[in-house]
């Protein structure tokens, strides 16, 4: 009887235990369903959610004739979520699925095994893999199956030209944000908005059949596309031309800009060395590569900074003789000369008691106005400054937007370095007239001298002309500007005469072109270092054509050449090239038919008494080679003897040496 008064009481304590439990049990669940449900039920969702970014297409940079500048192609983005790995696999530790992860991706990816396990291994979060990889490369990822791995499609910049424009075009970054050119500049319109895609994945990284209710996919709104003044066929002439030049003159550099001077239009900006785009952290040239694989690292950071850079909108240089034709622009204006001023030259000007010399020490006697500027006449120059005054002469500096900016559509664009209106007395306005103690952009020249070439009219230059919808196709001009009159329309008129006379006459034959009535003027300057004059040089020159009614101006600038220092040697060459090729694209019609026949008469014209600037250019207008001592080459020498000698008539093409 005791015996089964003890069981009794021990099955009454068992099944005490058992509806214990089972009450324990329903309200855990009921506390777990009715008060945790909501948070739960979220965190198993967060568990299986996948949230992608989705890349919105950026817009295409187009040339102005619809040739594509950059583009954006289809890629795939690589993503990995190391706290997933290995984390429903209980045979397997995560770790040890992380680091199989690592290897086999670096293996399909070609990249480094253990930079890859360092982002995976005992990591969590998202982890980019690999940005912009091809087809080939995402079906390689895939067929690997990889829990928490995740293979999204994307876009990446491409530009199918290479290196053609590199400077103008810029460069974006990873992310596809524009670092600069004008993929910075226009970055707002081009970039578009990035939308998102959330999905829900089982335990083996998997997309689920069915769709949860707040399964979610935000269209990406693409960029607008731009259509830029930029010439794909000019350009390529402008960067063949100078890459030629600089190889011939060894020079540092060489930069070139072509603009139409009636709208403002910048058709072709180029320069050397360049990049290519498309892999911009090494130059584009095997001989620059070597040159940089040298370097040290802060070496190779200051030489990709200056390689992305665009000096012919953000940098300045000594313009030399080229400025003098904006000094004799304001004296016209003025009234401070006319066409038949006279100027005399002796070789030197004391100017407040600083005597100031002419290149050519041994003068040029008395001169025209028109005769002054093409010989570069220092006095001339200097007497024309003097008489405008500094106020006046500054307040054109500002008509001309040489003391500000020309307000071009392109990040960092630098300004001119003038000397102080209140310091520069006498000596320095006398200096800036003919063109030394002044720097300048190059696209503010070549923008103040288009004003002559358009009756006086200065543009605003521009390199986008127009925004484009790329969903709509409606397209957003953007018209040529008209900033404000500069001279007037004779002033404007005279001043082209001016030119066309450089070139039919002076030292700017350089860059005659068969055919066509071009004018234009050259012009070199010693460069500054240190708070002095060094012995290298900036030489360059510009022309205009057709001077009948211009449509094209052209500026070569050769940075430090050693071969020769003046620029009808360096910078005229590939103006004539670049001017001659860029007219006949364009079927700009002849000012009047030339004789093809190579092997007609030429009488040689004179070069005694000018200088080898000069002569250079007055040979090669002639349609005559030249030559001359090594020595010779690198100073502007006054020619004292030529041979043939002038007035003998020979065939085209006839080298004539000139000496000191």
């Amino acid at each position: 009887m005791p015996t089964t008064n003890r069981s009794r009481k021990n099955l009454i304590i068992v099944v005490i235990i058992i509806f214990a439990f089972i009450l324990a049990v329903t309200l855990r669940v009921g506390y777990i369903q009715l008060v945790k449900g909501e948070e739960y039920r979220e965190r198993a969702l967060s568990q299986q959610t996948t949230d992608t970014e989705i890349d919105a297409e950026r817009g295409t940079i187009y040339d102005r004739n619809g040739e594509k500048l950059a583009q954006s192609v289809k890629c795939y983005t690589v993503y990995a979520y190391p706290s997933e790995m290995g984390k429903y696999d209980k045979k397997k530790k995560q770790k040890r699925l992380q680091t199989e992860a690592a290897e086999k991706l670096a293996k399909a990816l070609d990249r480094d095994e253990d930079e890859l396990k360092k982002m995976l291994v005992g990591k969590s979060g998202q982890k980019t893999i690999g940005k912009g990889l091809s087809r080939e490369a995402a079906a390689k990822v895939r067929a690997l199956e990889l829990q928490g791995v995740v293979i999204s499609p994307s876009t990446k910049r491409s530009y199918p030209n290479g290196t053609l424009a590199a400077n103008v075009m810029g460069l974006v970054n990873d992310d596809n944000v524009g670092q600069s050119g004008l993929e910075l500049e226009y970055n707002n319109y081009l970039s578009g908005v990035a939308g998102r895609m959330v999905y829900y994945t089982d335990t083996n990284g998997e997309e689920l059949s069915y769709s949860p209710e707040n399964e979610k996919y935000f269209e990406a709104e693409n960029g607008c596309d731009i259509i830029s003044t930029i010439d794909l066929v000019i350009q390529s002439y402008t960067e063949a031309a100078i890459r030629k030049a600089c190889k011939k003159t060894k020079a540092d550099r060489v930069f070139a800009i072509v603009m139409n001077p009636k709208n403002g239009d910048v058709l072709a900006m180029a320069q050397t060395p360049t990049f290519n785009p498309n892999n911009p952290y090494v130059p584009a040239s095997d001989s620059e590569k070597e040159k940089f694989r040298k370097m040290s690292q802060q070496e190779q950071s200051d030489y990709l900074s200056r390689m992305w850079r665009n000096p012919l909108i953000c940098d300045v240089y000594e313009p030399g003789s080229v400025f003098k034709l904006l000094t004799a622009s304001i004296a016209l204006e003025e009234g401070a000369a006319t066409m038949h001023s006279s100027f005399a030259c002796g070789g030197a000007k004391n100017v407040s008691g600083t005597v100031i010399k002419c290149w050519n020490t041994a003068g040029h006697g008395t001169q025209t106005l028109k005769q002054a500027i093409g010989n570069s006449c220092n006095p001339a120059l200097m007497t024309m400054a003097l008489s405008i005054g500094i106020d006046k002469f500054y307040a054109y500096m500002d008509n001309y937007n040489i003391s500000g900016t020309t307000g071009i559509d392109f990040p960092s664009e630098g300004s001119a370095l003038l000397q102080d209106r209140d310091t520069a007395g006498p000596v320095g306005l006398a200096t800036i007239g003919f063109g030394q103690g002044v720097a300048v952009t190059p696209i503010q020249l070549v923008n103040a001298i288009n004003s002559f070439g358009n009756e006086g009219k200065l543009m605003k230059p521009r390199l986008v002309k127009g925004i484009k919808n790329k969903d709509t196709g409606e397209v957003e001009k953007i018209e040529p500007e008209v900033v404000r009159k500069t001279v007037s329309k004779e002033t404007a008129d005279e001043i082209c005469e001016i030119m066309e006379y450089v070139v039919e006459e002076g030292g700017g034959g350089c860059a005659a072109v068969k055919g066509y009535r071009v004018g234009g003027k050259t012009g070199t300057a010693n460069k500054a270092e240190k708070g002095k004059y060094s012995n290298y040089t900036d030489s360059s020159c510009l022309a205009m054509a057709p001077m009948s009614d211009p449509q094209l101006t052209v500026l070569v600038i050769a940075d430090s050449p050693r071969t020769a220092r003046f620029g009808s040697a360096t910078a005229g060459p590939a103006v004539q090239e670049i001017l001659g090729k860029s007219l006949r694209y364009l079927n700009v019609e002849p000012d009047k038919k030339e004789s093809n026949n190579e092997g007609e008469r030429i009488e040689i014209p004179s070069v005694v008494g000018k200088s080898a600037d000069e002569a250079v250019g007055i040979l090669s207008g002639a349609g005559l080679k030249y030559d001359m001592s090594d020595s010779d080459r690198e100073e502007n020498f006054m020619v004292l003897k030529q041979f043939p000698e002038a007035g003998m008539q020979v065939k085209k093409g006839t080298r004539v040496f000139i000496y000191d």
